[in-house]
């Protein structure tokens, strides 16, 4: 593009919209592509305009909003759309419930091109139908179509961004602890799973109360694997004392303990194990008292038939420091963040 006078402007396209205000109006006055005419000096002199930006032939550039239409063409998500073009940029909207995920590493390199600005929510977020997701857009009004066209090629082979929906699972909850088996105390982890569960597609088949024996946790857990559960919650026990036997019990049902004990709190000796592919958690007491834990971050995960792996949980340690709010706002915070 290139700046003129309007009065050499005659014949002319804009390359922007001049936008005018008077009398009540405000809006475009001329459109982007619009091609000058000589009547249309007047006006633009009498909205301040002694100069404006033209289309050169054969410059090589691409318009902002043409950009924006490109990248987003370019950039396809399941579950979401993009908004109408405005000011410049759009915007990727959620359609769906799931979990937002980033190429973190391809979109570093799309911003490392020139002009090119494309900002996102983190990973691993959770979302929902209405969510803004994503913004994208060049810095000027005009760049170098070989940015889009490296913008393109980025994308052409990986995804940048995603949402994995949550699949539907049946859950068996198991809560150890002689003092509750015997009733000394009321149990009340089951309210706080139950309600938690409600975000997910999701249906407890079973809650089963153990003693604090060994053989009587594995055959509750057996029982509700029996019985379809392709969930397990364990609480209760999850300590390193001796006689914690809730990790043990998850152990002898052979499956794999990817980590017991994460480096974040709220949640520190949260347990995640797989038995093949059914997620095992054991939770800790914490997420009784306390409105967010390692568990809020880890449901939605699991939801998603997505496989942490210990080094997902290792980088928890950078955001793994709950601030204890006065009034939780998880997750629009720090807290969990991959």
């Amino acid at each position: 593009m290139k700046k003129v006078k309007v009065e050499d402007a005659i014949g002319m396209s804009l390359c922007h919209d001049l936008t005018a205000m008077y009398d009540g109006f405000k809006g475009a006055l001329f459109k982007r592509g619009h091609v000058i005419q000589k009547e249309d000096i007047e006006k633009m002199l009498d909205i301040g305009k002694k100069t404006v930006f033209v289309w050169e032939e054969n410059a090589g550039e691409i318009h902002e909003e043409d950009c924006a239409r490109r990248m987003s063409e370019a950039v396809p998500v399941k579950g979401a759309h993009y908004t109408e073009i405005s000011e410049g940029k759009t915007l990727l909207m959620s359609d769906v419930e799931g979990l937002f995920r980033v190429n973190t590493g391809l979109l570093k390199k799309i911003n490392s091109i020139g002009d090119i600005t494309v900002s996102s929510i983190p990973d691993h977020y959770p979302v929902k139908a209405g969510d803004r997701l994503a913004s994208m857009r060049i810095v000027p009004l005009v760049t170098k179509e070989e940015q889009i066209i490296e913008y393109e090629r980025l994308c052409k082979d990986e995804k940048l961004f995603e949402i994995l929906e949550y699949n539907y699972k049946k859950v068996g909850v198991i809560v150890t602890g002689s003092e509750i088996y015997k009733g000394r105390i009321k149990d009340k982890f089951e309210p706080v799973v139950r309600e938690k569960l409600k975000k997910f597609p999701s249906e407890i088949i079973g809650v089963k109360i153990c003693d604090d024996d060994l053989n009587m946790i594995m055959d509750a857990a057996k029982k509700l694997l029996d019985k379809g559960a392709d969930m397990l919650i364990f609480t209760g026990g999850m300590s390193v004392d001796p006689d914690d036997l809730t990790p043990s019990a998850i152990r002898m049902l052979g499956a794999e303990i990817i980590s017991h004990g994460i480096p974040a709190q709220p949640g520190n000796m949260t347990l995640l194990a797989y038995l093949g592919d059914i997620p095992i958690m054991g939770v800790p007491g914490a997420a009784i008292s306390l409105p967010t834990t390692m568990f809020d971050v880890l449901l939605p995960q699991t939801f998603t038939n997505l496989k942490l792996t210990k080094n997902d949980l290792v980088n928890l340690g950078d955001g793994g420091l709950c601030q204890m709010c006065k009034s939780c706002h998880y997750p629009n915070c720090t807290f969990g963040r991959y």
